[in-house]
């Protein structure tokens, strides 16, 4: 059945992503999918059907899974988005549904200031949250140095490619990328083995990035380029866009402060700054608590914002922003109520940033 699915993604040539995202949320799975797209292109479906075969045996044989849009595994908030891939090929462990991810992109010309940036963040957010997520897309410059401050602190790090696994390009940091895959990070793409990498490919590669991240962050940027790419998709994807101010006189702090300057960007200084934001709290200190008895059956009362939220989420799991919007509470409040619920045994965080109500 895999080799099946696996047309679903070469007819890609043929529909646009949009098309086939939207031939599956209807159809109900990959499954169903096919039929529907193969009759589109059935003159070519035994040559795909050959090809796609061949791609499963490939895999098999290279130890890299295949992961379908309608797969468990399949990264939730990349499946949000409207031009998600069908297909993903993934080397490597990686808990594609962490209940924190954060993308770290921008210039690949980075200076001391961008390296720099990116270390004190991590290590600091890697204190709080040692299984945060950090996504990026294995290039030189942010990218790469990204994935070393995520290896550094012992975070899973994830690399999006824009070629297909047979390769990896640029080859400077294949060592990376063999520790992110034996450790609990991966390296990802949606191409085929043996497709090499092309300017387009990098593009269409970002969009992975940004959707399967909570939030993204622009150290160093030029005006224009792949991380702005990024960032754009970010704010279409109603993703956290965060932006770290540089010189006016550095022409890689350009493209962050132009984002900043615009009202795109939240500025940012430090990892506080984000997890505040994003209202991630200290898992140490949630672990914490839990080992010195803060029992559920110690709270029977709930203030005002904690009812409210209680009372949507007897409904069903919720985001922070989908509370926010029920309850017409801001994010800080949601954020802070839902730490209190956590400590107090009520509330579960799930992966994917959703929030579970313990009955």
């Amino acid at each position: 059945m895999q080799a099946e699915l696996i047309i679903s993604q070469l007819t890609l040539g043929k529909l646009s992503l949009i098309d086939a995202k939207r031939a599956i949320d209807e159809k109900g799975s990959a499954e169903e999918a096919l039929e529907f797209l193969s009759s589109r292109i059935s003159a070519n479906f035994p040559h795909l059907a050959e090809k796609a075969k061949a791609e499963e045996e490939w895999c098999q044989k290279n130890k890299v899974r295949i992961i379908t849009i309608s797969d468990p595994d399949y990264p939730q908030r990349l499946k949000n988005c409207c031009d998600a891939p069908m297909v993903l090929f993934v080397r490597g462990k990686a808990n594609l549904n962490a209940q924190h991810a954060i993308s770290i992109v921008g210039t690949r010309q980075c200076t001391s200031y961008g390296r720099d940036c990116i270390d004190r963040i991590v290590d600091k957010m890697a204190e709080k949250l040692p299984n945060l997520h950090i996504v990026s897309g294995l290039a030189y410059g942010i990218d790469i140095a990204a994935h070393r401050a995520a290896l550094h602190n012992g975070l899973p790090t994830i690399g999006i490619v824009a070629h297909g696994q047979a390769t990896l390009y640029p080859a400077h940091h294949r060592s990376e990328a063999n520790k992110m895959v034996l450790g609990n990070g991966a390296v990802i793409t949606e191409f085929f083995h043996d497709v090499f990498p092309e300017a387009r490919n990098f593009l269409q590669r970002n969009r992975i990035i940004a959707g399967m991240s909570d939030a993204t962050l622009i150290p160093e940027s030029a005006s224009h380029g792949g991380g702005m790419v990024t960032a754009r998709l970010a704010i279409d994807y109603n993703r956290e866009l965060f932006a770290i101010p540089g010189s006016v006189l550095s022409p890689m702090s350009e493209g962050p402060n132009n984002l900043i300057r615009d009202n795109k960007a939240t500025l940012v200084t430090s990892a506080e700054d984000i997890t505040n934001i994003l209202g991630w709290h200290d898992e140490k200190e949630i672990q914490q608590a839990r080992k010195e008895g803060i029992e559920r059956e110690l709270f029977t009362d709930f203030s005002d914002d904690e009812q409210k939220i209680v009372a949507v989420l007897q409904h069903g799991d919720q985001s922070i922003n989908s509370l926010s919007q029920a309850t017409e509470l801001p994010i800080s409040t949601i954020s802070a109520t839902i730490f209190a619920l956590e400590m107090k045994g009520f509330v579960r965080a799930l992966s994917g940033n959703q929030y579970h109500l313990v009955k």
